[in-house]
């Protein structure tokens, strides 16, 4: 997702790439992150000091792991510098910090990037609202065979919009076995891994006469890097309005 930003950000002249952080032991550590990346040579290489690969610049973008956000966070309250964030899988310790954090900087953080699925979560939460108690309400998302958290953040995103309609609504992550008659107050959300898959996601609306399903699926990973540097873009103008954003927010 890094090299897919930096690719897009490249051809963007409202983008100016002024830094890039990676681990400490990763193999492109010294090297033009344009060069990296296929993009031509920026002028901005690659390093693993995250404080110092923020300064002076007016917003970062996290694409990381879970285990880096801490770091990364910290960095970023210490240089004052609004974060926008994708990175999924984060512990409640993390999530803690980054609603501490929300009080000093602007943060924007989203389980996924893509304004599709921004407008897809707006669309569950009108329909589960509308049709009611008599739709059972279930989510399948699917994604390559590489993904080592499940469900994904984005099926979660999803379930509490749908919860958020309808707080009766309790999580079941798959089913095995005897479980007897589905409970009308489940959600129902299954993972499904497998080969490439960028990333699908389907909610279903299922009832006594008739079923919706309302899909989202992701056919370039440069879906996701639009969204970040829109959300960029949008968090730099809120330098000094700290608060905890949302990707929704930039859509109005």
């Amino acid at each position: 997702m890094g090299l897919a930003i930096a690719r897009l950000a490249a051809g963007d002249d409202d983008v100016n790439l002024v830094g890039a952080i990676d681990h400490h032991d990763a193999p492109n550590l010294g090297r033009d992150l344009g060069e990296v990346a296929g993009a031509g040579n920026l002028g901005v290489a690659i390093e693993a000091d995250a404080r110092g690969g923020l300064l002076g610049c007016d917003v970062v973008i996290d694409f990381s792991i879970a285990s880096a956000f801490d770091a990364i966070l910290h960095a970023a309250v210490a240089t004052h510098t609004p974060l926008v964030s994708g990175t999924t899988g984060l512990t409640e310790a993390s999530q803690a910090k980054l609603a501490e954090a929300a009080t000093k900087i602007p943060v924007l953080w989203a389980p996924n990037m893509s304004v599709g699925v921004q407008v897809m979560a707006q669309l569950v939460r009108q329909a589960v609202s509308q049709l009611g108690l008599d739709y059972d309400v279930e989510i399948v998302e699917a994604h390559h065979n590489r993904k080592a958290d499940a469900p994904s953040g984005t099926a979660t995103f999803l379930q509490e919009a749908a919860q958020s309609v309808r707080d009766d609504l309790d999580p079941v992550h798959g089913r095995e076995g005897q479980v007897g008659a589905r409970h009308a107050e489940e959600i129902g959300v299954h993972a499904v891994r497998g080969g490439g898959v960028i990333g699908d996601h389907s909610v279903h609306l299922l009832g006594p006469y008739d079923r919706i399903e309302i899909n989202h699926r992701a056919i370039h990973r440069d879906l996701f890097a639009a969204g970040a540097l829109r959300a960029a873009r949008w968090l730099a103008a809120k330098k000094d309005q700290p608060g905890a954003y949302q990707l929704a927010d930039t859509l109005t």
